[in-house]
C-alpha cells in the first residue's frame, strides 16, 4: 500500500517497537519534562519523538510519516531526510518548552515566593492568579485556613498544596512524534505544493499547500485559545512546520515548483 524508503521504514519500525514496550514509568523518564521541572532531562528532547501516549496518537504519527516521508526521502536522499527529521523534532521540542517556560515561570516564581512567606492571603491569592480551575476541591481547606491562619499544620498543608500545583503544571511530559510529522507535512507542501491530496474526512481533494496553510492555521489558533483544555502540544507542531520551513528555505528547495 505505501512505497516506504530506508529511513522512513526504520523510523516506523523504532516507534512501533517502543511503544509496544512503553509504560507509564519509561513515559515519566524519556517524555519531554518542562525545563523547570526537576524531572527535566536534556536527553528528553530527542527520545520523546519515540514515545506515544496511546494507539491513535501513534497511528496518526506514523500514517502522516508514511504517507509524507517516502517522497522526502527520495528527493532529498536518506541522509538529509534524517537531518531533516530530528532537526524539525529538536525544533518542536524547543519551541514548545520555550513557551511551556514562559507560560509557568509565573506560577513557578510564586510558589518559590509563597514557600518562603505562607499565610493564608498569600495562599489565596496564589490560587485565585495561578489555580482557579482547583478552586472548589480548595474550598473546605480555604475556609479552614482562614478560620485558623497560625496554625502550623495548615501553613504546611498549604505549601504542599502549592508544590502540588506546580508539579501538576510543569511535571507532564510531553511525548510524540509530532512535532517531526508536521515538519515532514511542512516540508512536502513546500516541495510538492500542487500535488493533489484525497482527505478522508471530509472526502475531498485538496492541493498540498493548502492542506499546510489549513494546519499551520489551525495549529496557531489552538495553540493561542485551546492549549490549556486539549491537552495536545499545539505549539510542537507549529515548531516543525517553522522549523521545516527555515530548513527547506535554507537548502534552496524552493527554486523548482514539483507536481
Amino acid at each position: 500500500m505505501f512505497n516506504l524508503t530506508p529511513v522512513v521504514r526504520v523510523l516506523l519500525i523504532i516507534n512501533v517497537v517502543v511503544f509496544l514496550f512503553t509504560n507509564d514509568f519509561i513515559i515519566e523518564q524519556f517524555g519531554l519534562h518542562s525545563f523547570l521541572s526537576d524531572k527535566f532531562n536534556p536527553i528528553q528532547l530527542l527520545t520523546h519523538m519515540f514515545l506515544h501516549g496511546g494507539f491513535n496518537h501513534i497511528f496518526s504519527n506514523m500514517i502522516g510519516l508514511v504517507v509524507f516521508g517516502p517522497m522526502l526521502e527520495t528527493f532529498w536522499g536518506p541522509r538529509r531526510f534524517t537531518f531533516f527529521y530530528f532537526f524539525c523534532g529538536l525544533g518542536a521540542a524547543l519551541l514548545f518548552s520555550g513557551v511551556n517556560y514562559f507560560e509557568m515561570h509565573d506560577v513557578y516564581e510564586s510558589v518559590q515566593t509563597y514557600r518562603v512567606s505562607p499565610g493564608y492571603e498569600n495562599f489565596s491569592a496564589f490560587v485565585d492568579q495561578h489555580a482557579s480551575s482547583f478552586y472548589d476541591r480548595l474550598v473546605p481547606f480555604l475556609n479552614q485556613f482562614k478560620n485558623y491562619p497560625n496554625d502550623s499544620k495548615n501553613i504546611q498543608d498549604s505549601i504542599t498544596i502549592a508544590n502540588r500545583i506546580l508539579s501538576s503544571q510543569i511535571d507532564e511530559p510531553m511525548v510524540g512524534a509530532s512535532g517531526a510529522i508536521f515538519g515532514v507535512i511542512m516540508g512536502f507542501g513546500l516541495l510538492f505544493p500542487n500535488t493533489q491530496l484525497f482527505l478522508l474526512f471530509p472526502p475531498i481533494p485538496i492541493k498540498a499547500k493548502y492542506l499546510v496553510i489549513f494546519y499551520g492555521a489551525f495549529e496557531l489558533y489552538s495553540g493561542v485559545y485551546r492549549a490549556q483544555v486539549d491537552n495536545v502540544a499545539h505549539f510542537a507542531h507549529i515548531g516543525g512546520m517553522i522549523f521545516a520551513f527555515i530548513l527547506v528555505k535554507y537548502w534552496g528547495s524552493q527554486r523548482k515548483t514539483f507536481y
